[in-house]
């Protein structure tokens, strides 16, 4: 089991003490120095205040964010969690990863997804019915922009006329795709273009709203992961799919630490299931805490779970 480390650059209303340079920096060393495999962020240029009130939240860039983390670091790996593709020209995506990449020698993963927040989509001018096209667009064009020299595409907004984009990344072929959402069709898009699955935990209430599959247990864990090895088997693929999960008590939104017995306990369990990352965030009030925080879940979570 792997564990990425949120950054908790969505805490805007704390000004300077999460949401800074020094901030990121020292949270990220945090991580690193804990046994952290990876740090993660996530991806809301303009959210509606709407959502903001009713759990939302606001976030940096996430890739001068995780450029910050970058610099900070040496091993820690850099996640989007998840860039919401459709939101952007997928070239622009692509020159943005590789540049990430490159610059931190090769540690960038690349969570994505097509996105559900209606509001924003329309505040950025896409398409909202067009999203789940348009991510599986941009996974393909991603991939052969990272390879390929004059290409000669046309996509559903755009077309190139052999162009071609350089530098690669410094991962080869190019680096991981995780794929984010609970749905069938997230899955079959997880496993068919990428190279891990980004589930998370949703209660049923919320299922509409984020336009996802509820998933309120392991039962329906186990079951998700049933059909992405059902689906595996039956396009013939055979390489293994990385699959991180927030552990049910420890998402994003959560402001309680559970029991480092029962975290422990819990990671063992949905490892078995073939869960191989698993993400986590902090309640800690101020910058001191989260990393006090950090460090303690470093010594009794992730050193036991080695």
């Amino acid at each position: 089991m792997k564990f990425t480390l949120q950054l908790p650059t969505d805490r805007v209303a704390t000004g300077a003490e999460f949401v800074s340079a020094e901030a990121i920096a020292e949270i990220a060393g945090a991580g690193e120095a804990a046994g952290f495999s990876a740090c993660f962020v996530t991806d809301h240029p303009v959210p509606d205040e709407e959502w903001l009130a009713s759990g939302g939240h606001h976030t940096l860039d996430p890739f001068v964010a995780l450029s910050f983390a970058a610099a900070a670091t040496t091993t820690l790996r850099l996640q989007t969690h998840v860039l919401v593709l459709p939101y952007r020209n997928p070239f622009l995506s692509a020159k943005a990863i590789a540049s990430l990449d490159l610059l931190s020698g090769g540690r960038v993963i690349a969570g994505v997804a097509a996105g559900y927040l209606e509001s924003e989509f329309a505040a950025l001018g896409v398409d909202f019915d067009e999203r789940n096209e348009l991510c599986d667009e941009a996974i393909a064009t991603m991939r052969r922009a990272w390879s390929e020299a004059g290409l000669e595409l046309t996509g559903r907004h755009f077309r190139t006329t052999r162009n071609t984009q350089l530098p690669r990344p410094a991962q080869q072929p190019h680096p991981p795709i995780w794929v984010g959402g609970n749905s069938h069709r997230a899955i079959r898009r997880a496993v068919e273009l990428g190279d891990g699955w980004l589930p998370f935990p949703a209660p049923a209430k919320a299922a509409p709203r984020i336009r996802t599959a509820a998933l309120e247990s392991d039962e329906e864990l186990a079951a998700r992961i049933a059909y992405a090895r059902e689906h595996a088997d039956a396009i013939g693929r055979t390489r293994p799919l990385d699959i991180c999960f927030a552990i049910l008590g420890m998402q994003m939104s959560a402001r309680a630490i559970l029991d480092f017995d029962v975290i422990v306990e819990r990671c063992r369990s949905v490892a078995e299931m073939g869960v191989t990352w698993t993400t986590a965030g902090f309640p800690g009030r101020t910058r001191a805490e989260y990393c006090e925080q950090i460090a303690a879940f470093g010594e009794r979570v992730i050193g036991p779970s080695s």
